[in-house]
């Protein structure tokens, strides 16, 4: 009962922020906003905003780049520019995974959601942002904001490699993350 009342009590509090601005260098260079969705995904969209602004997203790669599908960041442990490269993609944050949050809202281009494995409630740190519709994630999952400005900025990600859309090479780097209001 005690943790019923627990996440009660952070749905009814206030969001947290309303979005974060990502400044990236690389092949792309240009500043990317995103609106968090807090009415729809509350608890990643904190997860989000806390890990912006204790700076742990700043210097982290993307790390899967999937031409015509997504751009995977947010390896908070694993995917920092200058570290060992050949785990981006594995880690997470030091915090909880977090219970899926899943929507009706579809995965159109420009939407960001939650990166996870094959368990539902994995989500922590990444996030990926759709290049383009991809109706087979929808449900499957949580979709936690939306570009607003800097799209050409997305298009212009360095594309990885192969089937898993791996990095080769220098990746493009999320240089600051910082929370707006």
């Amino acid at each position: 009962m005690r943790k019923l009342a627990v996440i009660l009590a952070f749905a009814a509090s206030p969001a947290l922020a309303t979005g974060i601005e990502i400044e990236v260098s690389g092949e792309a260079e240009g500043t990317i906003a995103i609106d968090l969705l807090e009415d729809v995904a509350p608890a990643h969209a904190e997860r989000i905003a806390t890990l912006a602004a204790e700076g742990a997203y700043d210097g982290v790669v993307f790390h899967r780049v999937i031409d015509g599908f997504m751009a995977q960041t947010g390896d908070v442990e694993f995917g920092k520019m200058g570290g060992d490269m050949s785990m981006a993609g594995r880690g997470g944050s030091a915090m909880p995974d977090l219970p899926a949050e899943f929507s009706d809202i579809p995965f159109e281009r420009g939407v960001v959601g939650m990166a996870r494995s094959q368990n539902p409630d994995s989500a922590n740190s990444q996030f990926f942002i759709m290049f383009a519709p991809g109706a087979f994630l929808n449900g499957q999952y949580t979709v936690v904001g939306r570009v607003t400005s800097g799209m050409e900025v997305v298009d212009a990600i360095k594309r990885g490699e192969g089937r898993n859309g791996a990095v080769i090479g220098q990746p493009d780097v999320m240089e600051r993350v910082t929370v707006t209001d």
